[in-house]
């Protein structure tokens, strides 16, 4: 067993959102992602197969649904979203890492 922090390891430079699977079995996906500045496509919306449990736990966000519903979120915040309950990140603070914590189920 070894122990890791999840602020650890973000590059300097960061081109596009990291994504990294920290555990993972049948039910469950757990991923830390990292955006700075980063947004999804203007076109670009997620319809996932498995609902997401998403926590900020550094940074600030904007999420954007199918309805045009925007949803800010800020460190601490979390949110449920049911699969296939179309989403996107409408904003990331560019200024700052905003840590995320992602749970599919």
């Amino acid at each position: 067993m070894k122990a890791d922090n999840i602020f650890s390891a973000i590059p300097v430079n960061l081109d596009s959102e990291m994504f990294e699977v920290l555990l993972q079995s049948d039910n469950v996906t757990i991923e830390r992602i990292v955006s700075r500045g980063h947004q999804s496509p203007d076109n670009g919306w997620y319809d996932q197969d498995r609902n997401e449990w998403v926590l900020v736990l550094r940074g600030r966000a904007e999420l954007m649904f199918d309805d045009q519903t925007v949803i800010s979120l800020d460190a601490g915040d979390y949110i449920h979203i049911p699969s296939h309950k179309k989403h996107r990140v409408n904003w990331t603070d560019p200024e700052l890492d905003t840590v995320w914590l992602a749970v599919h189920f």
